[in-house]
């Protein structure tokens, strides 16, 4: 089962904690069941008598009984809890860094929902399940048996109760767990679902006004708001349901206790002491099965989950990366495309097909085409986030699949085509690729990316803080900053995924002529919808649904290439292309 095996591989880190836990909780469960038995006697040996010295004397008794098992019970209950909290921590970890190895097939199958849902609310129901079991499971079995041995022992006549009220609690706890199993998947399903929505409205929450959306969107998430509420609804019936139930139990059990020992009083077959121990024995031997009934309840959900979670630990990436250095890392950035061709899973076309090209470096190789034609994925198929189901792309001859994630990382510099800053400071953010680069390093890589002066126009400059995501800046400084982030990083490779869309035409030509400054030497390729950014580029590739269909200089495209002649066509006028 998913939950025993998660649970067994992270809690043994903690055997020591469980073991004090199982002594601890042993122990008070011994005080507990010890009570009854020294409350019989009061009664029966010195109320019943007179006795109020032997009143005095296992009173003390009972009162340390009483205060040790206060005491190991604390003792008990936070190891308890450092040991669940331990196993959380360890799993919320493993699932994290299993994450952060998925490729973007993996990452993308499941979805960004289902992700966060099962390293955040699945962990917890787990960790929430450690903590109840060390806390009351562990002492529920025994105060179950050692309840049933010490009633036997106060009276054997009206142990057929135990019995009887045990077997019903069982029968009721069956029914129950059998109807909340499915429910709870459905509500991780929902949970997932609901995430899912409140995420993506967050994200767009600006498309949202400006196309004043907010009833529709509205809507969309009542709807699955009230598709968990139902979920919830009828699982809350059946916890409504459970504990009167319980309740009806435990108290005929008492009434049949009474109204059957009160006969066994009157026969002499049993004092009044001795029917008072028994009584909460029993009490004591049903509140155990309400525990474990309590578990029990919590059991299917964190069956699922672990399911979940588990389901997400098996999962293989579909990229596999050395585990250390085989090859030296590429110190020139000459990237080749031999017959690479890729296709998404499903698809029924590939979306790059027999893509061939050489990117040398010191030079500016410029990619364009329509929407949709593939030219981001060409960039992605460097940074292997993907692998080219034919073909090969290598970097300075090595395959890019012989290369660590260090290694690419350090090779290649990626300026997205949605920029994305992290929580923090501007400064932060510009060291992400190299955390050593100093503060003139970092002003050095704003004047080249024209972000210079919008940056000293702030406060605290570069300490200047940054909200998740980049909000806190509007999208043309976002881009800028993106573009000094891999300035800063000084690769040998420069990806600009479109990186120069959200800048105007001034502020672009200022960028383009800076650019040279700081990527010299350094392999260049440039992805861009307007052919004002590429112009200048010394090979422009032109790819049109998937394949390259031209490939040179503006000039000699301009002569040579209907698909380039159409492009430049729909955004220049004739004597600017000429």
């Amino acid at each position: 089962m998913a939950l025993i095996s998660l649970a067994l591989r992270h809690a043994k880190t903690y055997w020591v904690f469980i073991v004090v836990v199982l002594i601890m909780q042993l122990l008070s469960t011994i005080a507990t069941l010890l009570l009854p038995s020294l409350n019989a006697q009061i009664i029966d040996k010195g109320i019943a008598v007179g006795d109020t010295g032997f009143i005095w004397r296992t009173g003390s008794i009972m009162l340390v009984a009483a205060l040790g098992q206060l005491v190991v019970a604390v003792v008990a209950v936070y190891f308890g809890a450092r040991t669940a909290m331990g196993v959380g921590r360890d799993l919320r970890r493993e699932v994290y860094r299993k994450v952060d190895t998925l490729s973007t097939l993996e990452a993308t199958k499941f979805g960004a929902a289902t992700l966060i849902t099962r390293g955040t609310n699945d962990v917890q129901q787990i960790q929430m399940l450690v903590l109840m079991t060390l806390n009351f499971m562990v002492s529920a079995p025994i105060m179950a048996i050692g309840g049933v041995v010490m009633a036997l022992r106060e009276d054997a006549g009206l142990a057929w109760l135990v019995w009887v009220s045990v077997a019903i609690l069982a029968v009721i706890v069956s029914l129950l767990v059998w109807k909340l199993l499915p429910l709870f998947r459905v509500m991780q399903e929902k949970v997932d679902a609901i995430n899912g929505v409140l995420r993506e409205q967050i994200m767009g929450i600006r498309v949202v006004r400006a196309f004043v959306r907010e009833p529709f969107e509205t809507k969309r998430y009542d709807v699955a708001n009230r598709d968990i509420t139902d979920v919830s609804l009828k699982v809350g019936n059946i916890f409504v349901l459970m504990f009167p139930i319980i309740m009806m139990v435990l108290h005929l059990a008492t009434g049949a206790v009474l109204w059957f020992g009160g006969y066994r009083v009157d026969a002499g077959q049993i004092q009044i002491g001795s029917l008072t121990a028994f009584l909460q024995y029993l009490m004591q031997i049903l509140m155990a099965v309400m525990m474990g009934v309590f578990m029990t309840m919590m059991i299917p959900r964190a069956v699922v989950c672990a399911e979940r979670i588990k389901e997400l630990l098996d999962t293989e990436s579909s990229l596999v990366f050395p585990d250390s250095e085989t090859v030296a890392t590429p110190a020139a950035g000459r990237i080749e495309f031999s017959n690479v061709t890729f296709g998404f899973p499903g698809a029924e076309t590939p979306v790059v097909k027999n893509a061939s090209f050489v990117a040398e470096p010191g030079k500016t190789t410029a990619i364009i085409g329509s929407t949709g034609a593939g030219k981001t994925v060409l960039l992605n198929l460097m940074l292997r986030l993907y692998d080219p189901q034919e073909g090969a792309v290598t970097i300075d001859g090595v395959p890019v699949s012989a290369l660590t994630r260090s290694q690419l990382a350090e090779t290649i510099g990626l300026v997205p085509q949605r920029p994305y800053l992290f929580a923090g400071t501007i400064g932060s953010n510009l060291r992400f690729g190299r955390t050593g680069a100093t503060d003139d390093e970092l002003w050095d890589a704003l004047r080249i990316a024209q972000g210079e002066d919008f940056v000293r126009d702030r406060e605290l400059g570069l300490d200047e803080p940054v909200s998740q995501g980049g909000t806190s800046v509007s999208g043309g400084q976002r881009q800028r900053l993106s573009i000094a982030r891999a300035l800063v990083a000084r690769p040998n490779v420069y990806l600009f995924d479109d990186s120069f869309s959200a800048l105007d035409v001034a502020t672009d030509a200022r960028l383009r002529a800076a650019l040279p400054e700081a990527t010299e030497g350094a392999t260049t390729i440039i992805v861009a919808q307007r052919v004002s950014t590429i112009t200048d580029a010394d090979q422009i590739l032109v790819v049109e649904a998937g394949k390259i269909v031209g490939r040179g200089t503006h000039d000699e495209l301009l002569a040579s290439s209907e698909v380039y002649q159409e492009i430049v066509r729909s955004q220049l006028e004739e004597a600017e292309a000429a």
